[in-house]
């Protein structure tokens, strides 16, 4: 993945925008939910002003599959729940400004530290299910799992983008602006809210990402962090 023409300052602005927006979230009604949205969408079009064009197509690719994802996992599934029951309209834009942080992070940490991250979810996914606190823990750490070998240059980005979805999960899911169902729909699994391996979603996409632009883009070529 390539390395995105932003400065740490615009980093702290994308922690700011999605912890201040999500603690606004909770307080407001689809009024203003919209004007939330609006103000996460005029971020984003600010930042991608400023990369280059070929950055763009990078993050355009993971708008459209993760918003193909919500409507498929939230509307379709009923894995998770928004607090209104829609898919509010500052969701897409939150993956791609989550993906440029996993970027950030992806570029200081070393290829050790991506093993440990990894290593603590199979750890927590070994456990979890054992104790039958979280049996969908283990096929999403496979999802990760396959990610890893599929696209091995970009471990360092799974475990960065893995971190910060994690945290991002852990702070909607205590303000209430979405929760996980107990029981995986369709499946007999149970979770938590949120799964403790969570980020594979995460991971998927930014493989699904860079898989697309492999695909569709003869002259992008998968590279280190």
């Amino acid at each position: 993945m390539p390395k995105l023409d932003l400065r740490p300052l615009h980093h702290l602005l994308i922690v700011l925008a999605l912890a201040i927006g999500l603690a606004a979230d909770v307080r407001t009604d689809i009024v203003g939910q919209m004007a939330l949205s609006a103000a996460i969408w005029l971020l984003l079009f600010c930042l991608l002003a400023r990369i280059r064009r070929d950055q763009r197509y990078v993050l355009m690719a993971c708008l459209t599959i993760a918003t193909i994802g919500e409507l498929v996992l939230s509307l379709a599934w009923g894995l998770y729940t928004y607090r209104l029951g829609n898919i509010p309209l500052f969701v897409p834009p939150g993956h791609v400004l989550l993906l440029m942080l996993g970027l950030a992070l992806a570029r200081r940490i070393s290829d050790k530290g991506a093993y440990v991250v990894t290593g603590c979810a199979g750890i927590y996914a070994a456990i979890a299910a054992a104790t039958g606190l979280d049996t969908f823990a283990v096929p999403l750490f496979l999802v990760i799992a396959v990610a890893w070998f599929a696209l091995p240059v970009h471990r360092r980005l799974y475990a960065g983008t893995f971190v910060v979805s994690l945290g991002l999960e852990l702070y909607g899911t205590w303000l209430g602006n979405w929760s996980w169902a107990a029981q995986v729909p369709g499946m007999p699994l149970v979770t938590t809210n949120p799964p403790g391996t969570v980020g594979a979603f995460y991971c998927a996409l930014d493989a699904l990402v860079v898989g697309t632009m492999l695909l569709i883009t003869p002259r992008f070529r998968a590279r280190t962090i």
